[in-house]
């Protein structure tokens, strides 16, 4: 069975899905980011964790074959085919805090860990999600800088669930920098049921 989803800009959507089922996130336009984090199905305190896995893969970055994993180290996902090669595990989810501090911008923002706590029914402080499509420049120094990405339209992300996870996926909400290339655009999302 084929499911599609059509993430609009700075909105999120949760989805479930079943262990062996492939997701693709297609970037529709190009240059948008995906906010993407998920929970046990049957363990809301087992989640994504970006930190397991980054220890986990012993890598800042993720390449197919990769395993993504939950904060109890249990794999969760792996990502089996990627036309972009470049994305992002250090940022949290945008919040008003974020928009207040980098842009002064605050009032009445979209935001993603707003996005994600609705569409969840939760209420996370913080959201550290696996942000597909960004495009993070890490220098010699230690510096970051963020560019913009490279996804171009109509280029997908696939992974595999090794585990039933209600997923939820967020079309990232900044338009002040380079994260989305200047502007928000929408997610297709593509659930094939193994």
């Amino acid at each position: 069975m084929t499911r599609e989803y059509f993430i609009e800009a700075c909105t999120g959507q949760t989805i479930q899905v079943r262990k062996n089922s492939t997701i693709s996130m297609i970037d529709v336009k190009g240059r948008q980011v995906v906010d993407f984090f998920a929970e046990a199905q049957n363990n809301p305190g087992e989640f994504l964790s970006t930190g397991v896995t980054i220890d986990c893969n012993e890598s800042l970055k993720l390449k197919v074959g990769d395993t993504i994993y939950t904060n109890l180290y249990h794999p969760m996902f792996r990502l089996i085919s990627d036309d972009v090669g470049e994305h992002d595990l250090l940022h949290p989810c945008c919040r008003p805090e974020m928009y207040d501090f980098f842009y002064h911008n605050i009032t009445g923002h979209r935001n993603c860990l707003v996005n994600i706590n609705q569409a969840l029914n939760q209420q996370y402080p913080i959201i550290h999600p696996v942000n597909f499509f960004m495009h993070t420049k890490i220098r010699q120094d230690g510096t970051l800088s963020v560019e913009p990405p490279f996804s171009a339209p109509g280029d997908p992300v696939v992974l595999e669930a090794l585990m039933d996870v209600r997923l939820e996926i967020a079309a990232c909400s900044v338009f002040e920098s380079s994260c989305n290339g200047g502007s928000c655009t929408p997610i297709q999302v593509i659930i094939r049921e193994g």
